[in-house]
């Protein structure tokens, strides 16, 4: 039974990644169900038995999502290229979906977000995105790197997690200013609060770009920083990379008891190597880091 279950939830998940890397293409029925080797009289019923999602109503969402994160973020393609790419005729239809969904054109988030009906409208899909069971972690997972101090520019959030999107725009246009590019300088995330503190105003993350030596760091908010160098627990982490409490919990909870290692003197923080949406959700990859003494 546990072999049927696995072999089920397997060829799910092979078509759940090939819409997630197909989002621009014609993504029929027919073509899904050779995907997941599955009769088309029965698929529509599986698939929303395991996510929890209807196939069209995911592919709707994780077309939008992809969107609404090059509206925000990637600010040098069109609003009609957006639309066309999310499946869209005319950028007219593709704005009455994006106002019905989120309360703004896609003009009007482009320019100013607001991310809480946002994550309200994508918890359907985040929810389905982690249907499937989660990646079990195992101490042949986690290596022991001495790494060396790396020279940043860093950008605090200080506040709620549903405003952390609007820090993140403001981050990404000053690497952008500056030429800092991710495939060339280093992206990081320093967490100096849980991901869930108990009082929401309490959330605290540093946005970090990696810079050249002695680069003079400019720009109000933007301040000079350092990523300690010293030896590090690193765990990898492909896929849902937006939500990365599963691994820290594994690294303090199960391998630094059992390591007999102690933690080190500097938060817990995360390298993004790549980043959706460049590259498909599943196939983003980050590396946690847990300094060590």
């Amino acid at each position: 039974m546990t072999t049927a279950i696995q072999k089920h939830q397997a060829r799910m998940q092979r078509v759940r990644d090939y819409i997630d890397e197909h989002l621009h293409d014609d993504l029929n029925l027919d073509l899904l169900c050779s995907v997941a080797t599955y009769s088309k009289y029965h698929f529509h019923r599986q698939f929303t038995a395991t996510f929890g999602l209807s196939v069209h109503r995911y592919i709707l969402l994780a077309r939008m999502k992809r969107a609404s994160y090059r509206l925000a973020y990637r600010d040098t393609q069109s609003i009609t290229d957006i639309a066309m790419d999310a499946g869209y005729d005319a950028p007219d239809a593709f704005a009455r979906s994006f106002r019905q969904r989120f309360g703004q054109s896609p003009s009007a988030f482009r320019k100013s977000p607001d991310w809480e009906p946002w994550h309200s409208a994508f918890t359907p899909l985040d929810d389905a995105r982690n249907k499937l069971m989660q990646t079990t972690f195992t101490t042949a997972d986690v290596t022991i790197r001495d790494v060396p101090p790396t020279p940043v520019a860093m950008l605090e959030h200080r506040g709620h997690p549903a405003t952390l999107g609007a820090t993140i725009q403001r981050f990404i246009a000053w690497r952008r200013a500056f030429n800092l590019h991710p495939k060339t300088s280093p992206t990081f995330n320093v967490w100096r609060s849980e991901r869930r503190p108990e009082s929401p105003a309490d959330y605290s993350v540093d946005l970090c770009v990696g810079v050249p030596p002695r680069f003079e760091v400019s720009g109000g908010e933007m301040k000079a920083s350092q990523i300690p160098g010293g030896r590090c627990a690193v765990l990898r982490v492909v896929g849902n990379t937006d939500n990365l409490e599963h691994a820290a919990l594994y690294l303090y909870r199960d391998w630094l008891p059992a390591s007999g290692e102690e933690a080190g003197d500097f938060p817990l923080y995360c390298q993004r190597l790549s980043l959706f949406p460049e590259v498909p959700e599943h196939e983003a990859v980050a590396e946690l880091f847990l300094p060590l003494k």
